[in-house]
Order: structure tokens, then sequence, then C-alpha cells
């Protein structure tokens, strides 16, 4: 018998109460408008307004500690920093968490950053190349060689003047967001990347790191006006074991996880990790980003190659393991009908496993009484319905957390024409408190 319950009394039933459509938004769509927020635009992530004003009903003290153990491009921890809390974060994809933690440095001196950026453009500008430049296909799939000249001249130049530096990694930081509004191809922010499909809004190099400068430089003043200190920290961290938090240290918890929808987060940032030489192609992910993070797609299991019966035998599963297995079983029937043959089997099994861990690293760290906030949407892999709400509340219950309720904000799946399942799935959040 678990410990369900509807938490009549919670704080948040405040924010629900009072809560308006911008509040109410999962996307991260709204912070681009936002100061910082806006540096980099990540595949994944939420509203900042929301979560200050969660801080601010549930009436967060100024020495409580917020924490978000799947940090992503530093969503949370920028809206702890604006509401006065100091904020902490976790991000195991090592590439995603440079971008978070460059974010972090706005405070820096603003006439120091933009001298070197101006310093940076104006020495590439002078030192182009017109030689075969030595990048992956990728990179030559996506640009022109006008355009690519330019940004390798910024690359180089910038890789002269850095020094590993707050300022330098902010001026990285600048070219890094650029990279996509500066192709004529297909390069949206989800992880798909379309060589062949062209658009005409493309911008120069030159210029557009020019107005990125400028609108970095602004917006670092704005915050610095707004907020009295830098009160974040983000670590390249593990959420499933969360090492560099110490324990019964966490107020508060908001976050999303990745989902079990089979969305590849390693490769949201490909051709970014492509153009700075980290990886030299696709094959590349797994070894160097995937390895790190939560199995949430079939391309992470399938490269481990690990048995179902060896992922379903993981003593943390047991909350689930009566309405998991035979789930898994049939999605692994399914496959064997189907022209792709993904292993959403393993996947949705392992992905579990290492919710059920994140869980366990959760109640470590977290205080009693602590509120816990997951971000999460379900799944229906072939069709099949995943209830990943009560599974990972049952999974917290198990783990030492005293109860759960799940708030929806929205459905899923609705819009799309073309959709292989009429599943009807939601959004929305997982409150957790112990």
């Amino acid at each position: 018998m678990t410990k369900t319950t509807q938490l009549a009394l919670w704080p948040i039933d405040k924010v629900q109460e009072e809560k308006d459509t911008d509040r109410a938004t999962t996307t991260f769509i709204d912070n681009m408008k936002l100061p910082v927020h806006g540096w980099f635009r990540f595949s994944a992530g939420f509203s900042a307004e929301w979560i200050e004003a969660v801080i601010r009903d549930v009436n967060l003290s100024k020495e409580a500690v917020l924490f978000d153990p799947f940090a992503g491009s530093g969503t949370t921890v920028l809206a702890g920093e604006t509401a006065g809390i100091k904020s902490i974060g976790l991000e195991a994809h090592p590439f995603v968490y440079r971008v978070a933690n460059a974010k972090l440095h706005w405070d820096s001196n603003v006439n120091d950053f933009r001298d070197l950026a101006h310093h940076v453009l104006k020495a590439a500008k002078n030192n182009r190349t017109n030689s075969q430049l030595a990048y992956p296909p990728l990179i030559h799939k996506c640009y022109p060689d006008e355009a690519l000249s330019k940004l390798d001249a910024l690359k180089t130049t910038w890789e002269i003047y850095e020094d590993n530096s707050n300022i330098s990694e902010l001026v990285w930081l600048a070219l890094t967001s650029v990279l996509r509004v500066s192709s004529p191809v297909g390069t949206s922010n989800m992880e798909l990347i379309q060589p062949k499909k062209r658009k005409s809004n493309n911008l120069d190099p030159f210029d557009a790191f020019t107005l990125k400068v400028d609108s970095m430089y602004k917006d670092m003043l704005t915050r610095q006006n707004m907020v009295e200190q830098s009160k974040a920290l983000i670590y390249n961290d593990d959420a499933r074991i969360c090492d560099t938090i110490s324990t019964n240290f966490v107020d508060m918890v908001i976050t999303s996880p990745p989902y079990a929808n089979n969305f590849d987060y390693a490769d949201a940032t490909r051709l970014e990790m492509t153009f700075w030489n980290e990886i030299q192609g696709w094959k590349d992910l797994q070894p160097k980003i995937r390895k790190h993070l939560i199995r949430s797609c079939t391309q992470h299991v399938s490269a481990e190659k690990i048995d179902l019966l060896d992922l379903l035998s993981d003593p943390d599963l047991d909350p689930i393991r009566d309405e998991l297995e035979p789930i898994c079983k049939k999605l692994g029937e399914i496959r064997l009908q189907r022209g792709g043959r993904k292993n959403y089997h393993r996947m949705v099994a392992a992905y579990f496993s290492d919710l059920a861990k994140v869980w366990k690293a959760l109640r470590r760290v977290c205080k009693t009484n602590s509120l816990v906030c997951f971000v999460i949407g379900d799944s229906a892999p072939y069709g099949i319905y995943v209830p990943v709400d009560r599974w990972l509340g049952e999974l917290a219950i198990a783990a030492g957390f005293d109860n759960y309720s799940f708030e929806k904000t929205r459905d899923r799946n609705i819009k799309w024409k073309n959709r292989k399942h009429s599943v009807l799935l939601k959004e929305g959040r997982l409150w957790v408190k112990g």
C-alpha cells in the first residue's frame, strides 16, 4: 500500500489557483525574450517565469537551496538567482553544461566582454582563409564556403585569445549561439539537421556575431541592475548519483528529466559540437555524450546491448515491476512486426531504472519536508501507454519520499495529423513531498 495522496494543503495549491497562461507554460520558447535565458536556445526546457512564480508562492526563505538535477541550459538556476535564492544545478551533457555554466558569467565586467568580442571580430575579418577548411562533412553540408570561412576565422581568433576566463567563455558562447542562424540549411533547435532543406533568413556570420554580442552586453547590464549578486552554481555531474551535492542540503527541487519519448538529447547539439571539433560525427555521440545521460532513447540502449531481463532484474524497479515487465515484453513482441524494430522495450526498462536511482539520490540530498517538482510527459511507444507520472511517483515513494500528486498542464500529441497512434498523452507537474 503506497502513501499516494492528493495534497490539498500543499503550498503549491496557491500556485494552481493563481496560475495564468504564461505561468502554466512548460516550454522554453518564452525564455527567449528574457535577459540571459535567451542566449542559447536549447531543445528542452520550461518557463523561467513560472519557476520564479513557484519560488514566490511557496515562500522559500532567502537561505533556502533550490536544486535542478537536470539543469539543461540553466533555466532553473537563473530563475532562482532572479528570486534571490541560492541555486544549484547538475548537467551530465558536457557541452550543454558548458553552455549553462557560461551563462552564469553574466555578472562579468560588461566592457571587458565587449572589448574582447570586438577584438576577436576585428582580427577575424583580417585573418580569413580561402583554403579548404578541415571540418567534418556535416559542417561543409551546413555552410557554404563564404560563411564557413567567416565562422572559422572567428573560431581560430577566439582560440588565440582563449584563457579559460569567464570573459572568454562568454565570447565562446556568443559564437556558439549564432551557428544555426548563420546556416542557410535546415538546422532546427531539435536534434534534426536537414542539409538539403534551404532557408532564406540566415544571417552573415560576422553580422550575427555582432548582434549577439550587443544583445548579450545589454542583457548583462539589465541583469546586473536587477539581480544583487550571482547565487548559482552548475556542476557537470550525474543526476543518478548527485555526487557533488551534500546530504540533507536541498530545500526544493524544480526540474524536467528527459522524457521517455525517444528524443536523443546527445544529438541536440551535434552541429555545435562538430563545429568545435568535439566530435567528428554521429557515431561519436555514444562514447562521448550518451554514456553520461539518462537512457531515454533507443539509440542509447541499442548501443549498450543489455538484455531486457537483465534490465528488469534491477531491484530498484521492484515497486513497478508487476506493471513494467508485461509492457516491456509486449513492446518487445511488437517491435518484431515493425520496420524499424526500435528497442522501445529496453529503453522503457532502462529509463525507469535510471529514474529510480535519481529518486534515491534526491532522497539523500533533500531535507525532510522538502518539495520536489518534476515537469514530465507520459509516453506511448508503438501505441503502448506508459504511465510515467504514476510510476515515477511510486518510485519516489519507494525512495523514501512521503507522497505525490500530479497536475496536468496540457494535452500532447493532438495537433499532429501524421501521428502514428491515437493514444492521448499529457504533460504536467509531478509534485513530491518529503
